[in-house]
């Protein structure tokens, strides 16, 4: 157990020294969210549907933002990155096994991940008057299982890539059509219906809609949670299938 806390703590002091991972996970979607306020359509009322404010839909997108930055973009390199420098096989000699080096990783980059959303979330309501979520609970359970979503698919592209370059640019893929399922482009509540239903069947997309119903003091939809836990079973249960250590 000491071994695996000094394990954490030299993680969490690596990625501290990580301005390029602290930056997009912490910094750039506060930042954006800042932009797109200063927008004065995005301000103004009912231009979103059911009267809201655009601005008001795109803190829980920025938040989920954060996620896909700290799953898809930080993660899976770093991950690669050790991999293929060697450090998981010497790791693998000494009593700190490797598992740990990994639950490490999960735990700092979940841990930054929902720092930023809070950031997000106490920006919008200092800078713009956006409330804050009605129902906690339910807000803080989505943001929980969203970002184990975010980081499993992560790992699995760790799992899947041999070298750090390849899973930087396998991130980098996938993320677009991530961010577009979490609203990042159109918020999911702005979509045409279909869209809204195709969109809600991913990870991304069904956690925006739990956030929106949280936000306004409901619980999300049963179908949402369980579409995220169905997403977190299949994409973990495939990274610890295909993921090597050496």
């Amino acid at each position: 157990m000491s071994a695996s806390v000094a394990v954490l703590k030299a993680e969490a002091l690596l990625f501290r020294r990580e301005p390029v991972s602290v930056f997009w996970i912490l910094a750039f979607p506060v930042l954006l969210l800042v932009v797109v306020g200063l927008v004065p359509s995005f301000r103004a009322e009912g231009s979103a549907p059911a009267g809201a404010r655009s601005i008001d839909l795109y803190v829980p997108v920025t938040v989920l933002l954060g996620m896909i930055m700290a799953g898809l973009q930080s993660l899976p390199p770093t991950l690669t990155g050790y991999r293929e420098k060697g450090i998981l096989r010497r790791m693998s000699t000494t009593p700190v096994r490797p598992a740990a080096l990994l639950a490490a990783q999960v735990i700092v980059h979940g841990g930054a991940a929902l720092a930023g959303g809070i950031v997000v979330i106490t920006a919008g309501r200092l800078l713009y008057g956006v409330a804050l979520p009605a129902n906690l609970p339910a807000y803080a359970l989505t943001l929980v299982l969203v970002t184990l979503g975010a980081l499993v698919s992560g790992a699995l592209i760790a799992a899947l890539s041999r070298t750090a370059k390849a899973s930087t640019a396998a991130a980098t893929i996938i993320f677009f059509p991530a961010a577009f399922t979490a609203g990042v482009y159109i918020p999911v509540q702005s979509m045409p219906e279909t869209m809204q239903r195709v969109v809600e069947l991913t990870p991304f997309g069904a956690a925006s809609q739990a956030l929106a119903q949280a936000t306004s003091g409901g619980w999300p939809a049963l179908s949402y949670l369980a579409i995220i836990l169905v997403w977190i079973t299949v994409l973990a249960g495939a990274s610890v299938r295909w993921f090597r250590w050496e």
